[in-house]
């Protein structure tokens, strides 16, 4: 079966090169040890020990590899040396056993790739495809297994406008992208990818909504001071301006990058049909919608009028108008 994985519309980052995108993966099934000599071998760049939870490949011209425990107390648990003869250590390293335990049942194994040009995610999809076939496990293996599929395409970018034009087709398209990515009902009670408010939506699908970098960051934080969004703006945000963002929400675990951080998917790795492709085919449509300032204009004041019939919020089916009326292709 032949795989498309789509171009989006703006091909360069603001330096002229080729965009990029970032690629985390969560997944069980594999030892940490499985994992990294899966990718190492997939790839031919060589595995370094970073503490007992977490591995860094080395040796791809984009960058470093990382596959690890996503444990943040554990890696740094992992990070401190042992002596056996040390009564303290000892204590330590029963602990540190008896969370390792406890956690991997629950607690992913994680591959994070340095950020990959445009051209080279079909040689993810044939990477998902190997661990796949390796033995990973995905969101519906089991129950408690919320995992997903995380990726961060570059900005083309860092006008405000283009910005706010990529923030506004995104939420059009946002139940769309949710009923597309069939989310695991695990996943749904976390709250690691909850909605917009809708008094945000109301602000940014507005017409006349077209702010400068400052009040884009400040309406963001008003309204979304946190992580936990489908689309997490933050990253960017603190790339462009860190000392605004750390006012509302000084969170160590974000980390200032130029990219949109799109947290939707699962992660079924295990499932013969599912891929990279995916995921990111749908992503694209936002990037078209993006750059379409007519139908971006168009669809937005539709989903606006949509929005305010209060029985639409409960009973109506925008992602269907989606599929009728609002897509590239």
């Amino acid at each position: 079966m032949d795989i498309e994985i789509r171009r989006p519309p703006w091909q360069h980052n603001p330096a002229g090169d080729m965009r990029r995108v970032g690629i985390e993966l969560e997944m069980n099934g594999l030892t940490l040890d499985q994992l990294a000599a899966i990718v190492s071998d997939f790839l031919g760049i060589e595995i370094h020990t970073d503490g007992r939870y977490q591995r860094v490949l080395k040796g791809d011209s984009a960058g470093d590899w990382i596959v690890e425990l996503d444990f943040n107390l554990l890696k740094t648990m992992g990070r401190e040396a042992r002596d056996s003869g040390d009564l303290k250590d000892e204590v330590r390293k029963t602990a540190e056993e008896l969370l390792r335990l406890v956690s991997e049942p629950l607690v992913p194994l994680e591959l994070v790739s340095p950020p990959l040009p445009l051209d080279r995610l079909p040689e993810v999809e044939s990477l998902f495809k190997t661990l796949r076939l390796a033995g990973a496990k995905g969101t519906s293996e089991k129950a408690s297994n919320a995992f997903g599929l995380q990726f961060n395409p570059e900005i083309p970018s860092e006008d405000p406008t283009t910005l706010t034009a990529f923030l506004k087709a995104f939420l059009c398209l946002y139940p769309w992208l949710l009923k597309r990515a069939e989310i695991n009902i695990t996943r749904r009670l976390t709250n690691y990818i909850d909605p917009f408010p809708i008094s945000y939506l109301r602000l940014v699908l507005s017409p006349e909504y077209w702010p400068d970098q400052a009040q884009l960051i400040d309406d963001y934080l008003k309204h979304n001071p946190t992580r936990n969004r489908a689309l997490d703006l933050l990253p960017l945000f603190k790339h462009l301006d860190e000392a605004r963002v750390n006012r509302i929400t000084p969170d160590p675990l974000i980390k200032a990058r130029p990219t949109f951080h799109y947290r939707l998917p699962d992660s079924e790795i295990d499932q013969p049909e599912w891929g990279f492709h995916q995921a990111w085919n749908d992503w694209v449509e936002v990037e078209w919608m993006a750059s379409d300032t007519e139908r971006l204009r168009d669809c937005s004041q539709a989903f606006l009028l949509f929005l305010e019939q209060p029985l639409n919020r409960w009973l109506g089916h925008w992602e269907e108008e989606v599929d009728k009326r609002w897509l590239s292709q």
